[in-house]
């Protein structure tokens, strides 16, 4: 389960006097995605959409409110418990952020080693991942040496490698054509159904069509509609 309960986040700005003069980003959000749940999250560019998910794969911390991630409230976890946590969540960023002295393969890899999953079951999945998003003659290849469309899909096999009990996605198909778009959302909607929770932000409002399921939709850091 994703649970926000009245989640404020606000602007961290670098040198700024107090944190209690900064502008608001998010603004009293409340919703719950249950476990298996699938949410895309809507709006127009700015919205605060990315800050959403930020704070929901643990990358921010909100300045009021409270927040469960997969069954846990994550306000006064450990910092031991909380790397365990985002062990459990895949995540599509949208500047990817591979490794740049990494291949595909070992970019991918990563999370599993993390892991420590055995070398054999590392090299299965990952070689199937690759071949399935169509990057199996580009093993070795660093991400300067692939065009943003194979980093994109790079980046998503290594968010669902090691099949995350959550998916969170940042306009995860942004910069594929239609028929890879369409691929990798075989791939994320099969990982729902084998029971991964998936939270995607997206501008395309044609896929969203085409794979319907409940929105959340942010203008302004507020919820404004959900279901």
């Amino acid at each position: 389960m994703v649970r926000f309960e009245n989640v404020w986040l606000k602007y961290r700005q670098t040198g700024e006097a107090t944190l209690a003069a900064s502008p608001d980003i998010v603004c009293g959000v409340t919703f719950e995605i249950p476990d298996g749940g699938f949410r895309w999250i809507i709006g127009a560019s700015g919205a605060g959409k990315t800050s959403v998910l930020k704070l929901m794969y643990l990358a921010e911390h909100p300045s009021r409110g409270q927040i469960d991630i997969l069954g846990t409230q994550v306000a006064h976890l450990s910092r031991r418990d909380l790397a365990l946590l985002r062990r459990r969540i895949g995540v599509v960023y949208q500047d990817f952020r591979l490794l740049p002295h990494l291949s595909a393969y070992d970019n991918v890899a990563l999370p599993m080693r993390i892991a420590r999953k055995p070398e054999t079951q590392i090299k299965s999945d990952v070689t199937e991942l690759l071949q399935w998003v169509g990057l199996a003659q580009k093993h070795h290849s660093r991400p300067d040496e692939l065009s943003g469309g194979e980093q994109q899909r790079v980046a998503i096999a290594r968010a669902v490698v090691g099949r995350p009990k959550l998916l969170v996605a940042d306009e995860p198909t942004g910069n594929l054509d239609e028929d890879q778009a369409e691929r990798l959302m075989l791939l994320i909607t099969a990982l729902n159904r084998l029971g991964t929770t998936v939270v995607i932000a997206t501008h395309n409002l044609g896929l969203v069509a085409r794979y319907p399921a409940a929105c959340l939709e942010i203008a302004g850091g507020k919820l404004v509609a959900d279901g």
